[in-house]
Formats: structure tokens, sequence, C-alpha cells
């Protein structure tokens, strides 16, 4: 079957971008409004895009008719945000701070979550989530009328204690992180089915 995307409804174009590419894991996003309010959110257009230096990406796409979502439109006017993961322990609470709630209100007091703070920017971690990324802008792009595309360059990286096995070299419990990523339409998915293979070399 063939979808030239140009001659279709976009909400059928979303449906094959987000039922195919999968897993995505899932940015949940902390940022400060202009007012130094703080809104919370979860994103799965999110991806880690490079080391050197260390940069991430994040697609924010629209909201309806009312420009863009309130993560974005803080993104562009602070520049900081931070990047927290979910473990499938916070999926629920995660999905409560995904509601269409009006501007200024404290997703996370919804969802009975915390702050701690971050060390080079000025939104809150999630102090609940074990794994949080201080973010500062690097480009942004408005890539429609209503959506935002962002390459954060991270700062920092905070990883809660009981994960790290050896923090010298930078080793993770990635499994018992135990994160989960979103699948297509309201299916999640978990990271635990796993399996091994080695990269090839060619001088092998």
């Amino acid at each position: 079957m063939f979808f030239d995307l140009a001659q279709i409804d976009p909400a059928i174009g979303y449906k094959l971008l987000t039922a195919t590419i999968v897993p995505r894991p899932i940015a949940w996003v902390s940022t400060l409004d202009a007012e130094g309010r703080l809104n919370a959110a979860p994103f799965s257009f999110f991806n880690a895009l490079g080391d050197a230096p260390p940069t991430i990406a994040l697609g924010i796409t629209g909201a309806g008719t009312n420009g863009l979502k309130d993560t974005a439109q803080n993104i562009l006017d602070t520049g900081e945000f931070v990047v927290n993961l979910v473990p499938a322990a916070l999926a629920e609470q995660m999905n409560t701070t995904s509601i269409n709630a009006p501007r200024g209100v404290n997703e996370l007091e919804l969802a009975g979550l915390s702050t701690a703070p971050a060390t080079h920017v000025k939104p809150p971690r999630i102090a609940q989530s074990p794994v949080s990324f201080e973010c500062v802008t690097h480009t942004a792009i408005l890539t429609g009328p209503h959506q935002l595309a962002v390459i954060g360059r991270v700062l920092a990286v905070h990883v809660a204690d009981a994960f790290v096995l050896n923090a010298e070299r930078g080793h993770i419990d990635t499994p018992g992180l135990n994160l989960i990523g979103r699948g297509f339409g309201a299916t999640y998915i978990r990271t635990g089915d796993t399996f091994d293979m080695v990269r090839p070399r060619w001088q092998d």
C-alpha cells in the first residue's frame, strides 16, 4: 500500500508514523514559562541525537488551532528544559501529566509528584524519575504552524544511585531502570524483552 502524505488527512499520516516507528522512548519534559510557572508533559517523538556534544532531539506536535503546546512555547521563551525518563512504576502518573490542562496548571501536582532542583538550568527535575537530563536549546525549528523540533544540548545527567553500577566508567543498570516506551495507539511497551547481537567488524 502506498500513502502519499501530501494527498491524505494529516491525522492518517500521524497514525502511520506512530503505528510503525516503535518503540519510541518517552521524554517527560519539565519546563518553566516566562512567569516561572511549572509545566510537565510527556512526548514520544524523542531520542538521543549525538554524543560530542551530547544532544537529544525532541519533537513537540501541535495543539490544534491554539498555537504551540506549553512545553514548546516555554522552550522557545526560556531556552531551558529537563528531560526525565519514565519507568513502568510511574506510567499512570506520566499519563496523568498528558492531560490537556489550561496553561499555568501544574501537572505534577495533579499526578501527586514532586520536584528536585536541577544544577545548570532553572526548570526542576521530576524527583521520582530515575534519570533526568538537564538541557539547553541548541536549535529550535518550527516545522509546522503548531509543531516544534528541538535539539537540546545535555549539560548534566542525574541517575538514581540504585542504578549506577560504576560511576567512573558510566555503567548503568539499564534493565533495572525498567523504562517504558510508546507503542501504537494507547499501547505502551516495556523494555524488558531484549536480545543481544555483537556488531560485526570488517577486520574480523
